[in-house]
């Protein structure tokens, strides 16, 4: 595996309020092909440190100039409060929300060919216009995912796991390099969230994408993450290796916070919100805008 620095955020703060800082002095590196988990109590900062990250959101600034930096990819993506993301270099980094991000009134497929908007010429872009070929690689990264047979439904038609899994075809369409997740499976029940990560770690194996995931359950970044960055208060409390986080190391580190990081049951924890007893590629309970036969032919067509 290359040892190079893909995600290298040095000395980064930020406040939403004065005096009140929500990250403070943040240093965080991930090396190519990574697979990392970002993990810590509600309000810990995690949310804030992935958005810094894809440069949503500016850090602060300092007078003198020299507060804290954000290198993505070799790029610069912020510095000192500015942010300086190139297009170029947005199309080299997926970014995953837990609230997935599609058009609901848009059909699956197009919601994934979104993701080649970094590869086309802006006008084409801008107006939408996929042709066969780009239709073709969603409709194979919709495949890779499992969901190729709702391409033609729209987003609102899916289930919540369904519509995770199409953001996720789309950073395949995209071709990111690197993957930034905040918290994807906080809202699947746990059959879903397992499809979910298991799709993340095929990445990061099989194509050497570099993933970093925020988690709120521990047991998902020791099954599926080698490493593990731990905040507390805006601050990294713990980065190492994700083996070390025993209930007694969490508690020790958050004290009673700790308790809402572990689910009752991993493993046997039945399912209970709308994706419940869903196989991974049943559809939705509801009526399809086309019917099922012209739906299976435009398929077969675009994936010939």
């Amino acid at each position: 595996m290359s040892l190079e620095t893909v995600i290298d955020a040095k000395g980064i703060s930020k406040s939403f309020q004065r005096g009140t800082a929500v990250l403070d002095n943040v240093s965080i590196s991930l090396r190519r092909g990574e697979m990392v988990a970002l993990i810590g109590a509600s309000g810990s900062g995690k949310s804030t440190l992935i958005r810094s990250l894809a440069g949503l959101i500016p850090i602060d600034g300092n007078a003198r100039g020299n507060g804290g930096s954000i290198t993505m990819l070799g790029e610069a993506v912020q510095k000192n409060g500015r942010l300086n993301c190139s297009r170029a270099l947005r199309a080299r980094i997926g970014v995953i929300f837990q609230q997935f991000n599609l058009v609901p009134r848009l059909t699956l497929l197009t919601n994934v060919c979104f993701g080649l908007l970094g590869q086309l010429p802006v006008v084409r872009g801008t107006l939408g216009q996929f042709n066969d070929s780009d239709k073709r690689k969603a409709m194979q990264a919709l495949a890779r995912v499992g969901i190729a047979e709702h391409a033609l439904k729209r987003a609102t038609e899916l289930s919540g796991g369904q519509q995770q899994r199409a953001a996720i075809a789309r950073s395949l369409v995209q071709g990111a390099e690197l993957l930034i997740a905040d918290e994807p499976i906080a809202s699947l029940d746990p059959a879903s969230s397992r499809r979910v990560m298991d799709l993340l770690a095929d990445m990061n194996r099989n194509d050497g994408l570099t993933v970093l995931v925020s988690l709120h359950q521990v047991e998902y970044a020791m099954k599926y993450c080698p490493r593990t960055i731990a905040l507390k208060a805006g601050k990294v409390a713990y980065d190492g290796p994700s083996s070390a986080l025993t209930p007694a190391f969490l508690n020790q580190l958050y004290g009673a916070e700790s308790e809402e990081l572990f689910l009752p049951s991993f493993e046997g924890q039945s399912a209970s919100s709308h994706d419940a007893g869903q196989h991974w590629s049943d559809p939705p309970a509801v009526m399809p805008h086309a019917s099922s036969a012209a739906m299976t032919r435009e398929a077969e067509r675009l994936s010939a």
